[in-house]
C-alpha cells in the first residue's frame, strides 16, 4: 500500500549503510545568525548588569530584616486573635461543649429518639399514601 496523495519515496535501504561500531560524521552545530542591523543597534548599549543583594518580593524600601520582623509581628496578632476568637465562642462550641459533655448512655438515648422520629414520619407517609 502506498501513499495516496504523495510522492512516492526511495526506499530506505537503497543508500549504503554504515556499520554499528562506527559514529557517525560529526556535524557543524547550527547557530542562529543575528541580522546586521540588530547587532550593530545592540553594540552601543553596555549589557545590564546582573546581580547584587538578594531582595524579598513585596518588600519595601525597608532593609529585609526589618520586613521580616514585622511580618512576624503581624503572624504573632493574627494568631492572638484567633485565640482569643476561638475562647470567646459562639454557637458552635456551645453546642460542641455540650456534645462532649454527654455520656455513652445519653448519646445513644439521642439516636434511638432520633430514629423513633424517622420512623413514625415513614409511617405517617405510609398512611397518607394508602388512604
Amino acid at each position: 500500500m502506498g501513499n495516496l496523495c504523495g510522492k512516492p519515496s526511495s526506499d530506505p535501504f537503497s543508500s549504503p549503510g554504515r556499520r554499528l561500531d562506527s559514529a557517525p560524521a560529526p556535524n557543524k552545530p547550527a547557530s542562529a545568525s543575528v541580522p546586521q542591523s540588530v547587532s550593530a543597534s545592540n553594540t552601543s548599549k553596555p549589557s545590564p548588569k546582573v546581580g547584587g543583594p538578594p531582595r524579598t518580593l513585596g518588600g519595601g524600601s525597608g532593609s529585609p530584616s526589618s520586613s521580616q520582623d514585622d511580618a512576624r509581628r503581624k503572624a504573632a496578632e493574627a494568631a492572638e486573635a484567633r485565640l482569643q476568637q476561638s475562647q470567646k465562642g459562639g454557637k458552635l462550641t456551645a453546642q460542641l461543649n455540650k456534645d462532649k459533655a454527654k455520656t455513652r448512655v445519653d448519646t445513644l438515648k439521642d439516636a434511638s429518639e432520633t430514629e423513633r422520629r424517622h420512623r413514625d414520619a415513614d409511617n405517617n407517609a405510609e398512611v397518607l399514601r394508602n388512604s
